[in-house]
């Protein structure tokens, strides 16, 4: 059957929506930092206000043009542009289920919450710093962690000079808590 005739299944839309929905524990809200929930916001009005209707004009011309079954813009333009509506709808979805926690609430305060930068050492003495984000936030490699990683986890509600037991695939971890700050707050 020519794929022209096949309808596209509305359930496979929000596949990332799906993964990470999965991640949140039942009952709990997908905190936010105001700077996640800005990024994304901003991420959002850019599609709608200036990608889409960018690729809505080439879709126009080139179905102006006629034969649509062999028309490369036609074809690609209307796959970006279901691309882009699913990406609206994941980013609808996440700003709608977020909970915008500002963690400069916490500044001068020594116990880690959300929010969070925490410098840490293992048992064998190597430091780590690491922010604890929401979900949508996450850059492991710049040291942002989510919220409901193992690690994140194990250091909530400690204190500074505080050691907490965190479990791994390898064992049991030991990581002390050398220092814990929070952004200034803003004006």
């Amino acid at each position: 059957m020519n794929k022209a005739f096949v309808k596209e299944s509305e359930g496979d839309d929000d596949d990332e929506s799906v993964a990470l929905q999965q991640t949140i524990p039942a009952g709990a809200k997908n905190y936010i930092t105001p700077q996640g929930y800005q990024r994304i916001k901003d991420e959002l009005l850019q599609l709608i206000d200036v990608e889409r209707p960018e690729v809505v004009k080439v879709v126009h011309w080139a179905a102006s043009n006629g034969d649509r079954s062999e028309n490369g813009d036609y074809i690609y333009g209307k796959r970006r542009l279901r691309e882009i509506d699913r990406r609206i709808r994941f980013l609808t979805k996440r700003l709608d289920l977020a909970a915008v926690v500002d963690p400069s609430v916490h500044h001068g305060n020594d116990q880690v919450f959300f929010g969070a930068t925490v410098t840490y050492a293992n048992a064998a003495g190597e430091e780590h710093t690491v922010t604890i984000v929401g979900i949508d936030e996450l850059d492991p490699l710049k040291g942002k962690i989510s919220w409901i990683s193992p690690v994140a986890r194990a250091l909530t509600k400690a204190r500074e000079g505080d050691t907490v037991t965190l479990q791994t695939p390898q064992g049991t971890e030991e990581l002390e808590i050398l220092e814990v700050s929070y952004p200034e707050p803003s004006e």
